[in-house]
């Protein structure tokens, strides 16, 4: 394995921090918040478009239809089941209370965990657009290196704002168990009922009770899960994401300044849209191009969030843990952390997700990458994501890390098992 000193000497990280700090404040400053499928989000992609075009030698806009409210929308929907299963239980039958929960769980797992385009029918469909920039190699095309991050903002997580982190866990996951817990009380009132028709059944007076008593403490922590986000107010997303936007941009910008061309890699920056709506953006790009995605080695790496450098890691696990990101791609962005003097732990997104999964779901090597505390902190996904939130070090080790792994992709490709 070469050093960072071998490959990167020649870039001036501090230059290509600035560059992303002064680029970042710009669009907080001029656009501001770009909730998902906004004229605002393509405000902010059009300016990044444009500083692209100085250091790729193909810059293009493609646009794809987002149900930005759908994401969240089932929220309204499983609180009204989770509180209906409850009175329904005591008050008229297991069953039927069973169905309710049942109907409730149903979209937040697709939506919410993992993050099917379940009931995005339902909801008004926006124009969304990703950037697409590429760079291409001295010789034929024989790999290719991708960098995505996400332009948008996301929707006030007003318990995170009011509450911090861990207060917004204090509301979530009580209303998440008392769900399960609805779920469980209807099966016992079932298997316990007396009586049982096509949609009726009668369980004994004391497990009503017990049921009903047990299903309301729960009842207040699901009826707070409605105020878990705002409908219409953005955030700036100056750290969320473009941090990430900007790590990739800056990789490109550095190739240009130093006139390096990898020899057969060809690199790519994606600034996707819709992100915060469920990888809308990503998704879209990863199912209109897979077909070139495959037709040569390509290796993606979704960048997320540059701004809590201790816990700068490599995801091993996405999509709320359902999916397992490639052992090569993951491999390689720690080696070259390793590299830059960055011991990167691998970690995994339990609850969420980043744009390289819809990479890993089609099969296409992908791992995420991002600088972000876990809890999470109060900062993100709130208003108090602006530019006096930003840390130039973060942003920085991110730049560094990312040149550091597409020099070593170029020269060495994806790290074996």
């Amino acid at each position: 394995m070469k050093t960072a000193l071998e490959y990167s000497s020649k870039f001036d990280i501090k230059k290509l921090s600035r560059y992303a700090m002064k680029g970042i404040t710009r669009i907080c400053n001029e656009i501001g918040p770009r909730k998902p499928g906004s004229p605002e989000e393509l405000k902010a992609q059009e300016l990044m478009a444009k500083e692209l075009a100085k250091s790729c030698d193909e810059v293009n806009i493609e646009e794809f239809k987002v149900h930005r409210q759908a994401f969240m929308g089932f929220i309204p929907f499983t609180v009204a089941c989770a509180v209906a299963s409850v009175f329904t239980y005591a008050f008229a039958s297991p069953i039927i209370s069973l169905i309710l929960v049942i109907l409730g769980f149903i979209p937040l797992l697709l939506e919410f965990v993992m993050y099917k385009q379940f009931i995005d029918p339902l909801f008004i469909a926006h124009p969304s657009h990703n950037v697409i920039a590429k760079r291409a190699p001295k010789g034929e095309i024989k790999k290719r290196f991708i960098i995505v991050g996400h332009a948008d903002s996301q929707f006030e997580w007003t318990l995170n704002y009011l509450l911090g982190g861990v207060g917004m866990k204090l509301v979530l996951i009580p209303a998440v168990v008392g769900l399960v817990a609805d779920l469980i009380i209807a099966i016992i009132g079932i298997i316990f009922a007396g009586k049982v028709g096509a949609l009726e059944a009668v369980e004994p007076r004391w497990l009503m009770i017990l049921g009903f008593v047990v299903g309301c403490v729960f009842i207040p922590f699901q009826l707070g899960f409605l105020f878990f986000q705002s409908y219409t107010k953005s955030v700036p997303g100056a750290n969320d994401n473009l941090t990430g936007c900007y790590v990739g941009m800056a990789v490109a910008k550095a190739m240009a300044e130093t006139d390096t061309r990898f020899e057969n890699t060809e690199l790519v920056v994606i600034c996707s849209g819709s992100e915060e709506a469920g990888l809308r953006g990503a998704k879209a790009y990863a199912k209109a191009h897979e077909d070139e995605l495959k037709a040569v080695e390509t290796c993606v790496i979704g960048c997320d969030t540059f701004r809590d450098l201790e816990t700068m890691a490599v995801y091993d696990r996405d999509l709320s843990g359902t999916i397992k990101h490639h052992w090569g791609a993951k491999h390689l962005v720690q080696n070259a952390g390793k590299n830059c003097g960055y011991d990167l732990k691998f970690e995994s997104i339990y609850i969420g997700a980043c744009d390289a999964a819809a990479f890993t779901q089609r099969g296409i090597p992908a791992t995420g990458f991002a600088a972000m505390d876990p809890t999470p902190p109060r900062y993100y996904h709130t208003r108090l994501d602006d530019v006096d939130m930003l840390r130039e070090d973060a942003i920085a080790a991110g730049i560094e890390v990312m040149i550091e792994a597409a020099c070593m992709y170029d020269k060495e490709g994806l790290p074996t098992e």
